[in-house]
């Protein structure tokens, strides 16, 4: 069993009025298999643990552990990060023009595994994966989120983690921008790595409507940079009937 273990993390960001702290103090353990949805009003720095614990270079962390296997993996590089089992599907994807999806996904499966993946066995697994997702499969020949719609990046974001296998994903808002069906979507394929693997995931997201499709765990309040409150699921329909207002007056 695998473990991702955040302790006493704390983060800050450069202003122009000088550095401000956003994260005082979180603490999350993740282990194999479970859920953790991470919810909270805007600006309470749930993006920002998602981009720290990534290796994102505007957030500089000042205290605290992230812990994986016992692997420390704010000594890692973003690329080293990866490569012991980490994956961050952003909210809002780069472009990234001149590089095609296909090239870009061998690409990474090759940095991964250390040699690169047999060309018809790889190509089969990606055909596979974007049927799964309802891709046409022109999209591999698309440069990298060039010209995407928002869910177009959303499931090119999960078709990147059911192709790559992480011990542990980070799914920062994944539901941002999406309609019905394409949520529905995007929740089948992290679902489906959830039944397959023993992956741990980080559902980070300000509304419900996610959670009735992808069933937590374990629900985490974060407020103005610290764990407010954790519990179930029960938690997160709570928060959806009375919002954040308890933990903000």
């Amino acid at each position: 069993m695998s473990t991702l273990s955040i302790t006493n993390l704390h983060v800050q960001v450069a202003t122009n009025e000088g550095p401000k702290p956003i994260l005082k103090g979180v603490d999350l353990t993740v282990g194999s298999g479970q859920v953790h949805a991470i919810m909270g009003p805007n600006g309470s720095g749930k993006s920002t643990l998602a981009y720290a614990i990534a290796g994102h270079p505007d957030y500089e962390i000042t205290d605290g552990q992230v812990l994986l296997d016992g692997v420390d993996l704010l000594e890692l590089s973003v690329d080293e990060r990866a490569r012991a089992g980490l994956f961050l599907a952003m909210q809002y994807p780069v472009e990234v023009p001149g590089v095609s999806v296909a090239s870009f996904l061998r690409t990474a499966k090759t940095a991964l595994d250390g040699q690169a993946p047999k060309v018809r066995q790889w190509v089969g697994q990606v055909d596979e994966a974007m049927a799964r997702l309802r891709m046409d499969p022109s999209f591999a020949q698309r440069d990298v989120n060039t010209g995407f719609s928002g869910g177009e990046k959303k499931r090119f974001e999960i078709l990147q983690m059911e192709l790559l296998r992480p011990r542990f994903a980070v799914l920062d808002e994944t539901d941002s921008g999406l309609d019905v069906d394409a949520l529905r979507i995007v929740s089948e394929g992290v679902n489906r790595l959830h039944e397959e693997s023993d992956a741990g995931f980080v559902v980070i997201t300000h509304y419900t409507r996610i959670l009735r499709y992808i069933t937590p765990d374990f629900v985490h309040v974060l407020v103005d940079g610290r764990v407010a409150e954790e519990g179930g699921p029960d938690l997160a329909e709570r928060l959806e009937n009375e919002g954040y207002d308890r933990f903000l007056g």
